[in-house]
């Protein structure tokens, strides 16, 4: 991975001299520090950096609100920090615009795989904006583009940056939006999932073919 730079934001200022340490050692560097959202905004603004890092809970604006912000403006991919890993706060922040989070306490090993995730799910994001009027308009496409990529990824082993170019070269092809492709992905997934069940239930209710009497 090339070397980034980044802004982090974190109310608590170890962690703020941990992450940057660690951020260091991995050739990135740390171009502005805050410690709330509001602060991490406005750097954000007038810094543009390549990267993003917020912690969650910050006096003022916390990480979810300014990541929306900075997602609003699409002016760079945001990776969070969180203590809590609930499906609920998790799926809030990827509706505001988070392209992947760390729970803590962090390492290396699992910041890297997270860093390389929300630049790639950033630029995605910005070729899905290109076909959207709005942010919410675009942050509806990237959830049925991210679940059709996870349909492609098991069927066909697919990476992720993979199933997203089939998804993005069948939009070209056909002329149609990459929401209306993941919406197709997933109606036919669903069509294929309930045929079985349906199969199932009809044998079961002894709705099915007649068994061949056996002859003597």
């Amino acid at each position: 991975m090339q070397p980034l730079r980044i802004v982090i934001a974190d109310d608590e200022s170890l962690i703020r001299l941990d992450l940057k340490e660690m951020l260091q050692r991995m050739g990135h560097t740390v171009i502005g520090e805050a410690g709330d959202g509001r602060r991490a905004v406005e750097l954000t603004e007038r810094l543009r950096p390549d990267l993003v890092i917020l912690d969650i809970r910050m006096p003022g604006l916390d990480g979810i609100d300014a990541a929306q912000e900075i997602a609003m403006a699409r002016l760079a991919p945001v990776l969070l920090l969180t203590a809590y890993s609930q499906r609920d706060l998790v799926e809030r922040a990827m509706s505001a615009g988070v392209f992947a989070y760390v729970v803590k306490p962090f390492t290396e090993a699992s910041l890297l795989p997270a860093i390389g995730v929300a630049i790639a799910r950033f630029r995605e994001f910005r070729e899905i904006s290109e076909q959207t009027a709005s942010l919410q308009e675009a942050l509806e496409t990237r959830k049925a583009v991210d679940r059709a990529k996870g349909i492609l990824m098991d069927r066909y082993r697919l990476s992720e940056s993979e199933a997203f170019r089939r998804i993005q070269q069948q939009s070209m092809r056909s002329r149609r939006p990459m929401r209306e492709i993941a919406e197709a992905i997933l109606i036919a997934h669903e069509v294929e999932g309930s045929a079985p069940s349906r199969e199932r239930s009809r044998r079961t209710s002894g709705d099915g073919p007649p068994a061949r009497r056996e002859e003597r």
